[in-house]
């Protein structure tokens, strides 16, 4: 029997369960997004306004794949969601009837109710209007103020410079991205922001934001009574589940659309998944929320199953993420504290010029291996992986490293350095670093 998957969303998550849904079964799927007709890749929006790339560009498939693979997409906001009736509403005063249902709405640019946070200049940068109201926002201005210290706003930092706006950078915590990265790694990308001649102000908060007569920004109050002059405002201060058009539903919600491990909601046939997914009970080390653009993938491939009759749970094994602040790659292994904890181990390294670092995190007891945190230095992560899983000692892991290391060939390796630094710290126990293995055998 053929079900009809409707499909609201058409970021990562829902274009990925479509895509394995088909794969699987010839059911009838309707894709509904109000932000574009196309899916396209959401982390290359800032390569749009830097002069990288074209819309087009970041389609990463031909608008032909989805009339090939019957998807349908359909450009319209839901309104509502009858689940009783199994019926849709949208904007434009379309009807559509589900099956089963998937929500994967994503999420939306948080707000904190400032005065001035509705002025035409101030926005996010999360959806593909909002990239376009910040072309138009920020042509011929000279300033510009960034709130929030995350990885949103370091990107649009990145971005207003390269038209060689003035940024002034507002972060309220005391370090760079402190509830993530310790000291040490903080105050390293800390100065990295300001040798990109970014105004970055550490443990500063916006108060309001200031209009001129006519309406427009033109200055930011801070909570200690400074105003700093700008004609654009981007806030970046985290982001929200996009679920307002469920309130008059049966569907319940918290922060996000409650779940469950199989993505299932307290209504039959309805699921949800990627940013606007809330878990009731999520796994250890897991978020309740996780808005990550590989989790949206895994939770689109894990639901597939389950909508085409493999009732399958979210398994996602060990958590990663990677990123770039400005000139320098981030790469995480694992869940680990930003603070020292007791009865965990700390191995950090910090090359000579400063632009690079390996922190190894291991227990104190046992040697077993917990995490591993990089700036500047490539990692396998299927290596990185196995050894956590496979609970590897600290020793076998630093023998091993030529294993690990992802860095092109004529990069400078650090593996010798490493070892050395921990032989120094357990000086009754002199490690030896193991010779990596050739890939190719001569006789």
């Amino acid at each position: 029997m053929q079900n009809h998957i409707v499909i609201i969303g058409n970021g990562i998550a829902g274009i990925t369960t479509a895509r394995h849904i088909r794969k699987l079964r010839d059911d009838k799927i309707t894709v509904i997004s109000s932000e574009s007709k196309h899916f396209f890749s959401r982390t290359a929006l800032m390569y749009i306004y830097m002069g990288h790339m074209k819309y087009e560009h970041i389609k990463p498939y031909e608008d032909w794949f989805w009339g090939k693979n019957r998807i349908d997409l359909v450009q319209a906001y839901v309104e509502q969601v009858d689940t009783d009736e199994k019926l849709l509403t949208c904007d434009n005063g379309q009807t559509i009837y589900y099956d089963k249902l998937v929500i994967a709405s994503g999420s939306k640019a948080r707000k904190f109710g400032w005065k001035g946070q509705d002025l035409p200049e101030v926005q996010g940068l999360i959806t593909i209007q909002e990239l376009r109201s910040m072309e138009k926002n920020t042509q011929g201005i000279k300033r510009a103020v960034v709130v929030g210290g995350g990885l949103i706003g370091i990107e649009m930092v990145e971005m207003l410079r390269s038209r060689n706006i003035e940024v002034t950078y507002l972060v309220r915590e005391f370090k760079f991205w402190q509830n993530i990265l310790p000291h040490e790694e903080a105050d390293l990308v800390g100065d990295h922001i300001r040798e990109h001649h970014i105004d970055l102000r550490l443990n500063k908060e916006m108060k309001e934001i200031l209009s001129d007569e006519n309406g427009h920004v033109r200055a930011v109050l801070t909570t200690e009574g400074e105003e700093i002059p700008c004609q654009f405002v981007g806030l970046t201060i985290g982001v929200q589940p996009n679920i307002e058009f469920l309130k008059s539903s049966r569907i319940k919600t918290d922060q996000g659309v409650l779940v469950n491990g199989y993505f299932e909601t307290n209504v039959p046939d309805v699921y949800s998944i990627g940013d606007c997914a809330q878990f009731a009970s999520p796994l250890p080390n897991r978020r309740h929320i996780e808005q990550i653009w590989y989790t949206g993938r895994m939770h689109g491939e894990t639901l597939a199953r389950t909508l085409c009759g493999v009732k399958t749970a979210y398994k996602p094994g060990n958590w990663f993420n990677s990123a770039k602040l400005l000139d320098i790659e981030y790469q995480v292994y694992s869940k680990y504290p930003s603070f020292p904890e007791d009865g965990v181990k700390h191995l950090f390294w910090q090359g000579p010029d400063r632009r690079k670092t390996i922190r190894i995190i291991y227990e104190e007891n046992g040697g077993k291996i917990q995490a591993f945190s990089l700036l500047g230095v490539r990692y396998r992560h299927e290596v990185c992986d196995r050894w956590i899983k496979e609970e590897r000692h600290i020793e076998y892991v630093l023998e091993n490293l030529r294993e690990v290391n992802f860095d092109p060939e004529f990069y400078r390796r650090n593996e010798k350095e490493l070892v050395a630094l921990y032989n120094a710290q357990h000086p009754g126990r002199q490690i030896q670093l193991k010779k990596k293995k050739s890939l190719f055998s001569f006789k």
